[in-house]
């Protein structure tokens, strides 16, 4: 144990293993986490501060805040207006077929 207690992922671990509840709100985030940790991956390689991006994309910084906290959902238009802030394309599809070997529909938003 360290001095000031657990880490939060043996804190999740936990409290994951005791409520199905709470498995399933992990679940139901899944999705936005993996958005924010693109935009935070992609925000940072450019060296860019929260402000900075939210100043490109004309919101305020606590909207990208929001976004990167992987706990909100957002929309295929802010997700596009961020990709055109950053110079990167966002790219959208469907996948069908075995995990192995899916079968991607892409469009490039």
């Amino acid at each position: 144990m360290r001095p000031i207690g657990s880490t939060v992922q043996d804190a999740q671990r936990r409290r994951a293993r005791s409520s199905a509840a709470y498995r399933a709100e992990q679940r139901r985030l899944a999705q936005f986490e993996s958005i924010a940790r693109l935009v935070i991956q992609q925000r940072a390689a450019r060296g860019l501060s929260q402000k900075e991006l939210a100043d490109r994309v004309g919101t305020s910084h606590s909207a990208i805040s929001r976004l990167e906290s992987g706990r909100h959902k957002t929309s295929v238009e802010t997700l596009q207006r961020v990709a055109e802030a950053l110079g990167v394309r966002l790219v959208l599809g469907f996948e069908s077929g075995p995990r192995e070997h899916p079968r991607r529909n892409l469009v490039v938003a």
